[in-house]
Formats: structure tokens, C-alpha cells, sequence
């Protein structure tokens, strides 16, 4: 056993990164663990995204986000969390993924397994669960989807330069990922089983997406899913009245939203609400109904994803570390 930390956080995105400077800055032990690198959510973001929220709503740590623009770009972003790291002392163990949790408040151990499979356990006196909702994607649930052709995230428009694409979805990754692809030679095309855009959508872009609907630039298919993924079509079935089509089709981007782990919360007694999957917590101390055992960051969100953001589940590493400073 190594010796015991005040707390063990799970994950080394940008929650789990300001949980790690607010214990840093309160004298308290901590260690952050992550399958990944640093800030790997972010790996999975579009090349040349620039983020909604400015640079100052992102800063953790009391460490200043100083960029020449108010908006930061995903290269801005991750160059500064590696400086969060380094200036608040945050320490980090990437590539050892956390296996199994058990144990209760105050005397918690956690397992994790290297990048060479070994084991090694940890003493922690409490833990969070920083882990984002990354884990594996919200599917179609339809025939074909493991074809080639099929992804569930985006980067870049370049690949589908003169190609048929079919984006399914119509919040902010989907809507946008469309525009950049039909500015870059793809004829996109949005297929979504409601009859408008979501409302989270950003305001500035509503009207570009919205034009170009209108001029029939984008085709959008309302009130249909994806039925059937084919090597050259798709067959999209009608919400109302089940009717089929088949279209062209060589490329499918399925920017339908990701879900949660929630293998470690379980397994530790967690309550998990079946409809929101929102855990059990403590909104004042993010505390979840297992003492000891606290989450932070969008996993407090459940389904709704664009309830919390970094913005917001920032805060969440001053309420932990508060609490445990009051017992």
C-alpha cells in the first residue's frame, strides 16, 4: 500500500484538474488518476474548435487564462491545463486507470492497473469521480452500424471532400460539424427525430444553419431515424408513419451525445436516478448518498449534458474540498 491521500480524484480532465488545485491550495494530499493523458476529453474535440465560454470562465486554480482572443481554441485550452498542473503542484498518474474502489469514508482504497497490467493499490480517505460522460457513445441502435463508415465523433472536415454525408442529430457538435463539412465540398444532409433544431444550439449559428436548410443546401430529414446503415445508402424510417427511404450515402457521423461510466458509482452503492442517470449527491457539498464518495464536473448532469460545463463544474472541487475541511 502506498501512503494515504486526503483525496484520490478519478479523472484528470478539467473538473477533476480544478478539484486537484482547490485541495493543493487547502494543504490537502491529493493524487489524480486517468486511463488517458491529461485532459483527454479534449483530445476528442474538433481540430479547430473554439470554445463557447471565454478564456476567463475556464480558468481553474486561480491560475489566468491570458490569451491574445476572448474565446479560446481546443490547442489554447490544453496547453493551459498542462499549466494548472505544473504552477498549482497538481499531482498526476496518466495511463493507470482506476479498477475497483471499495472501502468507506476515511478509509477508502483504490486499485488502478498500469499501462503494462499491473496492479497497485491506494489508500485515500475520500474520493471523486471526475470521469465526464466520454465513455462510450450514445449508438443508432441500428442495422450496419459497425460498418467503416459509421463514427461517432468528429475532427475535421477533410476526409469527406466530395462525398455523401449524412449527419444524424441536431444540437450544437451536429449542427456545426455540418456547416464546416458543406463549406469544405461535402453535400451533408441532417436526419433528426424531432422537427427543429435543439434549442441549446448557439445563437450565432442558428441562422447559418437555418439558411442553409432553407436554400435546400442541407437537406434535413425531420422527425426520421436512421433504420438501416448500408455500404452505399442509409434507410431512414419516418417517425409518424414508419414509411422508408433510402438515400446516397457514404459516410455517416452520428454526433448523438455520449453517456457516462457509471461501473465504479454501482459498485460502490451509488443510486443512480433511471431516467436522468443523474447519481445521488449533494449539490451544496457533491456528496454523493455513499459518505466519503463524491463526483464532480458534467457527470452530475446525467443525460442533460449541456447542463454543466467547465464553467460550472469547476466550482464543484471548492465545494469537495470545503466539505472535507468541515469534518
Amino acid at each position: 500500500m502506498t501512503e494515504t491521500h486526503d483525496l484520490i480524484v478519478v479523472g484528470a480532465g478539467p473538473c477533476g484538474i480544478a478539484v486537484g488545485a482547490a485541495a493543493e491550495k487547502a494543504g490537502l494530499s491529493c493524487v489524480l488518476f486517468d486511463k488517458g493523458c491529461v485532459t483527454s476529453s479534449l483530445l476528442s474535440y474538433p481540430y479547430y474548435m473554439t470554445f463557447f465560454s471565454t478564456a476567463v470562465m475556464l480558468e481553474v486554480g486561480g491560475v489566468s487564462f491570458t490569451i491574445p482572443n476572448a474565446k479560446p481554441t481546443r490547442r489554447e485550452a490544453l496547453a493551459y491545463y498542462r499549466k494548472v498542473i505544473e504552477q498549482c503542484g497538481i499531482k498526476v498518474r496518466q495511463y493507470e486507470e482506476v479498477v475497483d474502489i471499495s472501502g468507506e469514508d476515511g478509509a477508502f482504497s483504490v486499485t488502478t492497473r498500469l499501462a503494462n497490467g499491473d496492479r497497485v493499490d491506494h489508500l485515500a480517505s475520500a474520493v471523486v469521480l471526475a470521469t465526464g460522460v466520454f465513455h462510450e457513445p450514445n449508438y443508432l441502435g441500428a442495422a450496419g452500424e459497425d460498418l467503416y463508415k459509421v463514427c461517432h465523433y468528429y475532427k475535421e472536415p477533410y476526409p469527406y471532400y466530395d462525398q455523401d454525408v449524412l449527419v444524424v442529430g441536431a444540437g450544437n457538435s451536429a449542427v456545426e460539424s455540418a456547416l464546416e463539412m458543406f463549406r469544405n465540398g461535402a453535400r451533408v444532409s441532417l436526419v433528426h427525430f424531432l422537427d427543429k433544431i435543439d434549442s441549446g444550439v448557439k445563437a450565432w449559428v442558428v441562422p447559418d444553419i437555418s439558411n442553409r436548410i432553407e436554400k435546400g443546401e442541407i437537406p434535413v430529414y425531420w422527425r426520421h431515424r436512421v433504420a438501416e446503415i448500408k455500404p452505399k445508402t442509409v434507410v431512414l424510417q419516418s417517425e409518424d408513419d414508419g414509411t422508408e427511404q433510402e438515400i446516397l450515402n457514404d459516410f455517416v457521423v452520428a454526433l448523438t451525445g455520449w453517456r457516462a461510466d457509471h461501473t465504479l458509482l454501482k459498485s460502490l452503492g451509488v443510486a443512480i436516478d433511471p431516467e436522468t442517470a443523474i447519481p445521488e449527491h449533494d449539490k451544496i457539498t457533491m456528496e454523493t448518498n455513499i459518505s466519503g464518495l463524491y463526483i464532480a464536473g458534467v457527470m452530475a448532469a446525467g443525460h442533460n449534458a449541456n447542463k454543466i460545463f467547465i464553467e460550472n463544474g469547476r466550482e464543484h472541487g471548492e465545494l469537495i474540498v470545503a466539505h472535507r475541511l468541515d469534518l
